[in-house]
C-alpha cells in the first residue's frame, strides 16, 4: 500500500522536459487509463507500439498542436504501466495546454519522482537504480555521469544482492546446524562459518572504503590556491576555469575573500578556491580574508602553493603546512616571465605554469589528479562506488551487525539463535537499501528531490 497521494490506479501526466523556450517539449502520460485518455484528444489515434506517429492534438474542437505520439503498452514501458509520450513544440503554452487537456479528461498532475517511483513499485528498477537516475540528471562532472550510469546498469545493486545472498546462506548454515546437529557428517565446521562471516565483512569494508571517493565525485575535491599577495593566484584561478571570475591586478591584497568555482577538466571534479594572499597585515578587512583562506586550507583535498621563485615556494609550503594535512603541489607561477629572466631554480615536483600563455596548465591538472589519487585508498575499477549517505549508513549498520555476530559466535557467550539476530538485521538493511521490500518512508525520501517529469 502506497501512502498519501501516490495511488497506483491513478493515471498521471507531467511535462517531462525542462520548461521554457525550446524546439521540443515532452509530455508524459502514464497509468491504467493512459490510452483511453489520450485517445480523447488525439485524432487518428495510433495502434502500433513504440513507433512515433505524427498526430493532431485537440481540446474539444480547438487544435492545440501537431505532435509525435508514441505508445508504450504495459509492462514494456519505463513505469511498467501503459504510457503515452507526446513530443510537442516547445515553449510554455503548447505543452502546458496539452497537460491541462489531459488533466481535464481524468489524468492527475504527477508528483516529483512519481514516474520513477512507479517504475520501482512495478519492478522495473530497484531503489538504487532510481537514485542513479537522479544522480545522472544532476551530474555536473563526467566522472559523476559515468558513476551514475554504472549504478543505473545495476552494478551496485548486483553487488548488494550477492552480499544479501551470502548472508542468507550463512543464516541457512546456522539454522541447519541448530535444527539438525547430528545429520550427515555432524555439526557444521566452525571454520566454515568463520570464513563465510569474514568474507561478508571484507566485502562490506571494501564497499565502504569507496565512500570518500564517492564524496569527491559528488561534491568535488577542494583545491585551494594559496600563496603570498600578487603571486598570480587569481590569474591561475581564471586560467584553470577558462574564464574570468577573479579580479586580477598588480595591487597586493586584491582578493579580500575566497572565490570558489567548479571545473571538470581532469579526472576528478575540482572545487577551485582562490584565496587571499597569505601575509602579515594590519588591514582588518584583509586579515578577515586571510582567516577565511586559513579555514579553507583545513578542509582542502589539495593545496596549490604558488610563488615566483624557489624561496617563495618553500616559504609558502611551510606556511600552508601549518593549516592543512592535504597534499601540497608547488606551482611556479608566471613561468613565461621567469623563463625570460632565467632566475628560477628547480624544486623537485614543482609545476611551471603561465596563466598568460596557458603553458603548464595540463601538467598542473595532472599533478592535482595524481595528488588526489595518492590520497585515496586504491579502489578496484570493477568495484561500485558509494555516492550516497543513505548507502553508506545502511552498509555501515550491516557491517557492525555482522561483526557483532562474529564476535558473539567466536566468544560463544550467546545462544546461536540470539547471535543470529545480528545477521537478520544486516539482511534487512541490505533489503531496505535495494528496495526488496516496499518501504514508504524510504521511497518518500528518495523521490522528494526528483523533478516532476521523472
Amino acid at each position: 500500500m502506497t501512502s498519501g497521494i501516490f495511488q497506483p490506479e491513478d493515471t498521471i501526466v507531467a511535462l517531462a522536459s525542462a520548461p521554457g523556450r525550446g524546439a521540443i517539449a515532452l509530455v508524459r502520460l502514464s497509468g491504467p487509463s493512459a490510452f483511453d485518455i489520450a485517445a480523447k484528444h488525439v485524432r487518428s489515434f495510433p495502434v502500433e507500439a513504440r513507433v512515433a506517429h505524427l498526430c493532431e492534438v485537440f481540446d474539444g474542437v480547438e487544435k492545440l498542436d501537431e505532435v509525435l505520439v508514441t505508445l508504450f503498452p504495459a509492462p514494456n514501458s519505463f513505469t511498467g504501466d501503459d504510457t503515452v509520450e507526446f513530443s510537442t513544440h516547445g515553449g510554455y503554452l503548447v505543452p502546458s495546454s496539452i497537460v491541462a487537456a489531459l488533466t481535464s479528461s481524468g489524468a492527475r498532475q504527477a508528483q516529483p519522482g512519481e514516474f520513477t517511483r512507479r517504475a520501482v513499485l512495478n519492478g522495473k528498477l530497484d531503489i538504487i537504480q532510481a537514485e542513479a537516475i537522479g544522480d545522472l540528471i544532476d551530474a555536473s562532472s563526467h566522472v559523476m555521469q559515468r558513476t551514475a550510469i554504472r549504478q543505473l546498469d545495476g552494478g551496485l545493486s548486483r553487488r548488494l544482492l550477492n552480499l544479501r545472498n551470502d548472508l542468507l546462506e550463512l543464516e541457512a548454515l546456522i539454522a541447519y546446524d541448530v535444527d539438525f546437529p547430528e545429520e550427515d557428517d555432524g555439526p557444521i565446521p566452525r571454520t566454515r562459518i568463520d570464513n563465510a562471516t569474514n568474507s561478508v565483512i571484507s566485502s562490506l569494508q571494501l564497499l565502504l572504503a569507496t565512500a570518500p571517493a564517492g564524496e569527491l565525485i559528488r561534491a568535488g575535491a577542494v583545491v585551494v590556491i594559496a600563496g603570498p599577495p600578487n603571486a598570480g593566484k587569481s590569474s591561475l584561478f581564471n586560467a584553470l576555469l577558462g574564464r574570468s571570475r577573479a579580479i586580477v591586478t598588480e595591487i597586493p591584497g586584491t582578493t579580500r575573500d575566497a572565490l570558489e568555482a567548479v571545473t571538470d577538466s581532469g579526472k576528478w571534479p575540482l572545487r577551485l578556491v582562490d584565496t587571499a594572499g597569505l601575509r602579515q597585515t594590519e588591514d582588518r578587512i584583509e586579515r578577515l580574508g586571510i582567516e577565511v583562506s586559513e579555514r579553507y586550507l583545513t578542509s582542502a583535498h589539495v593545496v596549490l602553493a604558488c610563488a615566483e621563485d624557489k624561496i617563495g615556494l618553500e616559504q609558502t609550503a611551510a606556511l600552508v603546512r601549518r593549516h592543512t594535512e592535504a597534499p601540497i603541489v608547488s606551482v611556479y607561477t608566471k613561468s613565461d616571465l621567469a623563463a625570460e629572466s632565467e632566475e628560477v631554480e628547480g624544486l623537485p615536483g614543482a609545476v611551471f605554469v603561465s596563466a598568460e600563455t596557458g603553458s603548464g596548465l595540463r601538467d598542473l591538472l595532472g599533478a592535482i589528479d595524481n595528488a588526489i589519487d595518492a590520497d585515496q585508498a586504491a579502489i578496484s575499477p570493477d568495484l561500485p562506488i558509494l555516492t550516497s549517505a543513505r548507502h553508506r549508513k545502511a552498509l555501515e549498520i550491516a557491517r557492525i551487525e555482522v561483526a557483532a555476530f562474529s564476535e558473539a559466535w567466536r566468544a560463544q557467550n550467546l545462544p546461536i539463535t540470539v547471535a543470529a539476530v545480528h545477521l537478520r538485521t544486516a539482511v534487512s538493511e541490505l533489503e531496505e537499501l535495494i528496495g526488496a521490500f516496499e518501504v514508504d518512508d524510504v521511497l518518500d525520501r528518495v523521490f522528494s528531490s526528483f523533478c516532476v517529469g521523472k
